[in-house]
């Protein structure tokens, strides 16, 4: 039955602009079983010839027939189906990966395979078929060269093919590794395998049974040992072996896959650890300014909190006479008159009127100059005052215009020290006041000390401090967050109807809106948020253009492995999967450790700056698949690169 048969092949290459025809009209065929030698000076075509019998070169004009089947016009992954379980290879170089064991080595094939059932056990009976079953854990440059050749021997029988073919195989030996190697071969052919050798050495080809020397790209004589003794041919089905099947693929594969990435990963630290570095530097770096967004966002809150919800502030504002630009509250006073009246708008909850200034604080021999600001009960409830020591006076003290104090911590910490305040007496402005608590802690803004302040009741500040007969602010607190709108345009209209204002002098008063500022801040917190997190992206980008850059090097770098995977059966899908396996490996491991650096640069900088982080899961979440993201976009030109390589050039390379 013939195996192979070859009509009228040709094959031309170019280098450069110079033809050189390899192939010159060849006719040829196999039949099972046979073992053929094919001979010739260097140049005279008989690799080509066998790249051409072993599906890794595509002929430019003939037929080459499987079996009976054309196969002179395969597609990619058709041949690689042929070259995994059709031929099984063997070269003279060996081709060995060199990281791998010789266990590994003969499984590789399996990986492109559909049949991996049992692929340890079956490659550790091939290993042992060919005498090394004591070496099975040992790394080629542990091995000798006749060993190596056995390594790929077996690695060339454990998919079962239906035929050798061996590139020079005993090129590379001593004299005794080489008589080794072809009782091997010669053994496989008793078998009943079919075998066919490429050699220059006449004493190997009077091993064989038929002898076909080339010259020139042309056959030039072809014989056969009349004295050669045949062995039965092993008999396979067409439809076992079909060249029209499409390789299946499942999860085993993956995680061969991952097993592969993984040893080049660990193969290579430095090149991985480069690698992953920028993909480090980006995922921290987005996660640490999502952290100091959100901190600085809710650090803005809980402010705003502090300073009371639903809040309006009215304050008397500045108009212009004649081009002159007056004092605020030179055109329109606010009284408590007008604190009253605001009360009574609908969906006005509570009023807190102010007045303010400035007072000196002594205490014993220390003094103190600080903000005096004079308010009602009502004041610690909607600015979320209450007390941390002592407590807040009453209306009752208010209305009866008390000197009772209660002072921030800048103000205790300067006059008190670590003592306690309550019940003792200081002056302000010469006039005492009983200190009867202590406020809750604020801390600075960007404009002051909001602890560096002293609280008295609004009505003792108006007439027994200040002399004041008006106010400087209004709190005004609302019912619902809803109704804030409508109750500022209510409070607007009553204080232009109270002071009969024109609308030239509507400017003499202004009401704030705490949520509008709120919604600012907020607007701000998430602008911020998104600029710091585009330049923690792009350091990510540069990071995922580092991997991109090293994985080109990586494909380079391992042409001939590529080459190697090829031959035994690799399709493009299954180097760029393993590509690409490579590249979200290394980017996961450096998500993984972007995160660990995140956490730490958020600790350092909450810890020293004092500046609030926090750190979400939905961050943590998006920083990964970005980097992800950026290890499939980045991994996939190499990936690609690596695919599209022909095999025959990358078994050349060198």
């Amino acid at each position: 039955m013939k195996l192979l048969e070859a009509e009228h092949l040709s094959r031309t290459y170019r280098i450069g602009s110079v033809e050189v025809r390899a192939l010159r009209d060849v006719s040829f065929s196999v039949h099972s079983g046979e073992f053929v030698a094919i001979m010739g000076p260097s140049g005279s075509g008989k690799s080509t010839l066998m790249h051409l019998l072993g599906f890794l070169d595509h002929p430019d004009g003939g037929v080459l027939r499987l079996m009976g089947e054309d196969a002179s016009r395969l597609s990619e992954e058709q041949c690689a189906f042929l070259r995994n379980r059709v031929i099984g290879f063997v070269f003279q170089q060996f081709n060995l990966m060199p990281r791998s064991t010789a266990l590994e080595n003969v499984c590789l094939p399996l990986l492109y395979s559909d049949d991996r059932k049992n692929d340890l056990e079956r490659s550790g009976e091939m290993l042992t078929k060919v005498g090394l079953a004591d070496r099975t854990g040992h790394r080629p440059n542990e091995l000798s060269g006749g060993q190596q050749q056995r390594v790929a021997i077996a690695r060339a029988l454990v998919t079962r093919p239906l035929m050798i073919l061996a590139d020079e195989p005993t090129g590379n030996l001593d004299s005794k590794s080489g008589r080794e190697i072809m009782g091997i071969l010669k053994d496989l052919h008793a078998q009943g395998m079919t075998v066919v050798l490429v050699t220059h050495a006449e004493e190997v080809a009077r091993e064989a049974e038929r002898i076909v020397r080339m010259h020139d790209g042309r056959i030039i004589s072809d014989e056969k040992r009349p004295d050669f003794r045949k062995s039965p041919a092993l008999i396979h089905e067409l439809e076992d072996r079909g060249f029209l099947r499409k390789k299946k693929y499942n999860y085993k594969e993956f995680l061969e896959h991952f097993r592969q990435a993984k040893r080049v990963v660990l193969g290579n630290k430095l090149r991985s650890f480069l690698s992953m570095l920028g993909v480090l530097i980006g995922v921290a770096c987005v996660i640490t300014m999502l952290a100091l967004g959100r901190g600085a966002g809710e650090s803005i809150k809980e402010d705003l909190a502090r300073m009371g919800s639903n809040l309006l502030t009215v304050r008397p504002g500045s108009v212009k006479v004649r081009g002159a630009v007056l004092e605020a509250g030179a055109a329109t006073r606010l009284r408590l008159e007008d604190a009253r009246a605001i009360a009574e708008v609908p969906s006005v909850r509570r009023v807190g009127p102010q007045v303010m200034g400035s007072g000196q604080i002594v205490f014993g021999d220390k003094n103190w100059s600080t903000r005096v600001m004079g308010v009602t009960p009502e004041y610690a409830g909607m600015r979320n005052q209450e007390p941390v020591t002592g407590r807040f006076f009453t209306e009752e003290e208010n209305q009866g215009r008390q000197r009772v104090v209660l002072i921030g911590r800048t103000v205790r910490d300067a006059l008190f020290g670590n003592d306690e305040p309550i019940g003792e007496t200081i002056k302000i402005n010469r006039v005492n006041f009983q200190v009867i608590g202590t406020l809750m802690p604020l801390g600075s803004s960007a404009f002051r000390d909001q602890d560096d302040v002293v609280v008295i009741p609004l009505m003792t500040a108006m007439r027994r401090l200040t002399g004041k007969d008006f106010l400087d602010q209004i709190d005004v607190e609302i019912t619902e967050l809803g109704e804030m709108p409508a109750a500022q345009e209510a409070i607007e209209n009553l204080l232009i109807r109270r002071h009969r204002l024109t609308p030239d002098h509507y400017d003499s008063f202004n009401i704030r809106n705490f949520a509008d500022i709120q919604a600012a801040m907020a607007s701000t917190t998430r602008t911020f948020s998104i600029l710091l997190g585009s330049v923690a992206a792009i350091s990510l980008i540069v990071g995922g253009i580092g991997i991109m850059n090293i994985m080109l090097v990586s494909v380079k770098e391992r042409t001939r492995e590529i080459g190697l995977r090829k031959a035994l059966g690799a399709t493009p899908r299954d180097i760029m999967i393993q590509f690409l396996v490579e590249a979200v490996l290394i980017t996961f491991l450096g998500g993984l450790a972007g995160i660990f650096l995140a956490g730490a640069v958020s600790w350092l900088i909450a810890t020293l700056a004092r500046w609030k982080m926090i750190i979400t899961v939905g961050s943590l979440f998006l920083a990964f698949a970005f980097s992800a993201g950026v290890g499939i976009l980045f991994g996939l030109w190499p990936a690609k690169q690596a695919a599209g390589l022909d095999p025959i050039r990358a078994l050349r390379y060198e």
